[in-house]
């Protein structure tokens, strides 16, 4: 099996399933309780959130670990919400976590703006200036498109956001761009970042929300008033120390430039005529095909029975019909509907990278020959 679905998920390190053993079996103490066994995991919570944000780039500030990068984005939209004259600024190419919270707020009577995207998938920043102004209260802005790869410049929202609404609270969706695009937000005005363990080798079931400011946030749920009383809840600890053990293997720059040679030597080996390919220069990480006159979801079961894993956009709605993305950037309908995500991991090799081009040639042509 050959797995091209790596935004979707990706394999955890075996070097955290042995974390995992640990502290589920001998550092097993809940945090919260007053033993000298459970002061030292809470310390060493308190130790990882350090590496967190250091990782982050951060100066300043706090790391909330949740469930999920949905619950992380929804605790930093939800949580930043206030009664009164204010205008929320969303992109369109959101994840759904974060769109479909911000057209919650619409259906509410909120006003919301969602700013367009551009060819290359980025958000338009002409237009996000428009909208800006001294009632904006929030402006939520993904790192990286999950569906094209596209990396938006933090840096450039960041002064706009400074000049026009310094007040006004900057998410990012960074689940894509955490320890794998060079990210530094002691040089942003970003006071709030999520990003996820599961997209970098880690577990599933446990995120990170970064907060400049713990009181510009509120929390959702009410419990033991855990983790600064933002998000309450006995912490996993497995979850947490296994994220960290993640984040310690990766070495972002090495594995940009392997994973750039892996994106190139794809793309040299996909020699059939009929196959587009979507490459936005953004991430290396994530591209998408479109194959004339077959559908993605024929491709993608068809790729399945021969042994190679893709995509059909976000994991999270790839069992819904359309792709506001795709669209967004221009995409034709019949483009849309025959398109697949391709994701790839820094750790593959040169053989598997070959060998899943060319079974992807190769179905393509056969189902061609079947449909003509």
């Amino acid at each position: 099996m050959i797995y091209l679905d790596n935004a979707g998920t990706t394999k955890m390190f075996d070097e955290c399933v042995e974390v995992h053993q640990h502290f589920s079996c001998q550092q097993f103490f809940n945090p919260s309780a007053l033993s000298v066994e459970s002061l030292e995991v809470s310390k060493q919570i308190s130790q990882a959130e350090q590496f967190f944000l250091a990782k982050l780039g951060a100066k300043e500030g706090n790391v909330l670990f949740t469930g999920c990068a949905t619950e992380s984005n929804n605790l930093a939209i939800k949580g930043s919400l206030r009664t009164g004259d204010y205008e929320y600024v969303f992109s369109a190419g959101e994840h759904p976590s974060v769109y479909n919270v911000a057209k919650m707020q619409e259906l509410k009577g909120e006003k919301v703006h969602f700013v367009s995207l551009l060819n290359d998938g980025t958000a338009d920043l002409e237009e996000l200036a428009k909208v800006l102004n001294e009632k904006t209260r929030l402006i939520s802005i993904m790192h990286v498109s999950n569906e094209t790869g596209a990396i938006n410049d933090l840096q450039a929202i960041s002064k706009l956001k400074d000049k026009l609404c310094p007040k006004a609270i900057f998410h990012v969706d960074g689940v894509q761009g955490f320890m794998k695009i060079p990210l530094s937000l002691s040089k942003t005005s970003v006071d709030l970042y999520s990003f996820s363990a599961h997209k970098i080798h880690g577990p599933k079931g446990v995120a990170g929300l970064y907060v400049k400011n713990k009181n510009a946030l509120k929390e959702l749920f009410q419990g033991g008033g855990q983790q600064y009383g933002l998000r309450s809840g006995t912490e996993n600890v497995s979850g947490i120390m296994q994220f960290k053990k993640a984040v310690e293997l990766i070495n972002i720059n090495k594995n940009f430039d392997r994973t750039t040679a892996i994106k190139t030597l794809f793309n040299q080996n996909l020699y059939c005529a009929g196959i587009k390919i979507l490459d936005f220069g953004g991430s290396p990480y994530i591209e998408s095909l479109v194959f004339e006159g077959v559908k993605g979801e024929t491709m993608l079961h068809a790729l399945n029975q021969a042994g190679v894993i893709v995509g059909l956009g976000s994991a999270c709605s790839s069992k819904k019909a359309g792709n506001r993305i795709l669209e967004q950037i221009g995409l034709k309908k019949d483009e849309i509907i025959s398109s697949v995500r391709i994701s790839f991991n820094a750790y593959q090799t040169d053989e598997e990278i070959e060998t899943a081009a060319k079974i992807i040639c190769k179905i393509y042509k056969e189902i061609k020959e079947r449909v003509a």
